[in-house]
């Protein structure tokens, strides 16, 4: 019958929904909504400000994914009414529709089942996302602008907002470093697996020669947390210097010494923000980075992991990358860690990850490549 064809691509689809609703857990999700609209409708609801504002975006997160959940109960529900009109009544023209509904509703339930795999604490957080040129001179400094770039693109089809809050060119050609804020639900939880160096080959643009060269630009991927977040920080464990803003900033580039690095003495750890026109605002947007990474580093040692920490502190060169970028003799990217690889390399320099980044997830969650 022409309609085991789409009986067979919805009984698959419905596999993979089974086990998003036995992860999610919708049930679970509606009794905690309850309960946050209980605590919503105190009188003294709105008498501490912040505590009030964290409830209510909690709720809305929440209230988000149940909403995206019965969505796809009701889209499933939808399709299963056509194939009965089918079996019917023959339609071609109903037969395409129902087969373009599967194939939209097969990429929905996909996303759902990738943001189930984002249930660690701070997932739901914006990422602030630093690429840092490595060894390879020029060649590295114009890699690591590429990577800022596809990570920008990136975030511009997710409809995240961005803040490039330092930035740091080169002399000759791309950056030497650069840090943004990329703000939206998930971003963080997303963006997580992309923390490691990335490899790039290439013939360099820059060699006369015309040879192949390897370049290594690391990237680094914190959440943004809450301010009230108490993050002890002592005044004389830090080293705060002002120089002039470069580069993406704005009209007050090289007019005032407004950027601010500070250096957190115990731990090496540097942060700078240039994106703001005064030093006092440059100082307090530091200051909240710095406390991210602080924190950070805290859930790091607690849940044992200084392993990768080691890890992290690797030079940026050999040995070391999670992702291979190779432009020529062939044209191939692949991640090492997943075994998810792309000859579409130009889709992926614009911005286009999001396999890289689910295969990531699923591998964070059940330990297995998909090499």
């Amino acid at each position: 019958m022409i309609v085991d064809t789409l009986n067979e691509k919805l009984e698959q689809i419905l596999e993979k929904f089974e086990l998003i609703k036995e992860a999610v857990k919708p049930e679970n999700l509606q009794k905690q909504i309850e309960e946050l609209d209980r605590e919503m409708g105190k009188s003294d609801f709105w008498s501490d400000p912040k505590k009030a504002g964290e409830i209510s975006s909690r709720r809305n997160m929440l209230n988000q994914k149940l909403q995206e959940f019965l969505s796809a109960e009701q889209k499933i529900k939808d399709i299963k009414d056509y194939i009965e009109l089918l079996k019917m009544e023959e339609d071609q023209e109903l037969y395409s529709e129902v087969e373009k509904d599967l194939e939209k509703l097969d990429k929905y339930i996909t996303k759902l089942q990738i943001d189930s795999l984002l249930s660690d604490e701070m997932d739901p957080k914006n990422a602030i996302l630093t690429v840092q040129a490595g060894s390879g001179g020029v060649e590295a400094c114009d890699w690591a602008q590429m990577l800022l770039r596809m990570y920008l693109r990136w975030a511009e089809e997710k409809g995240y907002q961005t803040e490039i809050v330092d930035y740091q060119p080169d002399d000759v050609a791309g950056i030497k470093s650069a840090t943004v804020i990329i703000r939206g639900l998930y971003a963080y939880g997303y963006l997580k697996g992309e923390q490691g160096v990335h490899r790039l080959v290439r013939i360099s643009p820059f060699d006369a020669n015309k040879r192949r060269h390897t370049s290594f630009a690391a990237v680094s991927v914190i959440p943004e947390i809450d301010e009230d977040i108490n993050i002890e920080i002592k005044e004389e464990d830090l080293r705060i210097d002002t120089y002039r803003a470069g580069g993406a900033g704005g009209q007050h580039v090289n007019k005032t010494d407004s950027a601010v690095r500070i250096t957190h003495i115990p731990t090496g750890i540097v942060v700078a923000c240039q994106s703001e026109r005064s030093q006092l605002q440059n100082k307090i947007k530091a200051m909240n980075m710095l406390k991210a990474k602080l924190y950070q580093l805290e859930l790091e040692k607690k849940k044992e992991k200084q392993k990768e920490l080691e890890g992290e502190k690797k030079d940026i060169s050999w040995g070391s990358q999670i992702r291979s970028y190779v432009f020529q003799p062939y044209q191939l990217v692949k991640d090492l860690r997943t075994g998810y690889e792309t000859g579409n390399i130009q889709a992926v320099m614009d911005g286009d990850i999001d396999e890289f980044i689910e295969s990531f997830l699923k591998y964070k969650a059940t330990g297995e490549n998909i090499a």
